[in-house]
């Protein structure tokens, strides 16, 4: 297991203390449970089939700038 430091309001810590106190478990235990469900719920973005994908975010933008002038 590896450990991390995260930065929580005093609010959110003490509910997580009285949750973790009736539940009898470690606030270290009830995070990474939250932590879990919380990932098993993510739906990654579907990856495009590559139909037009050049690897730029910023097309739009680039194509403004590298547009020849006209004549």
């Amino acid at each position: 297991m590896q450990r991390t430091t995260i930065s929580i309001s005093e609010d959110l810590i003490e509910r997580l203390r009285i949750m973790a106190a009736e539940r009898k478990i470690s606030m270290a235990a009830l995070i990474r449970e939250c932590l879990e469900e919380k990932a098993k719920s993510h739906r990654p973005k579907p990856k495009s089939m590559g139909i037009g994908a050049s690897g730029y975010t910023d097309t739009a933008r680039r194509i403004g700038e590298e547009r020849a002038k006209p004549r």
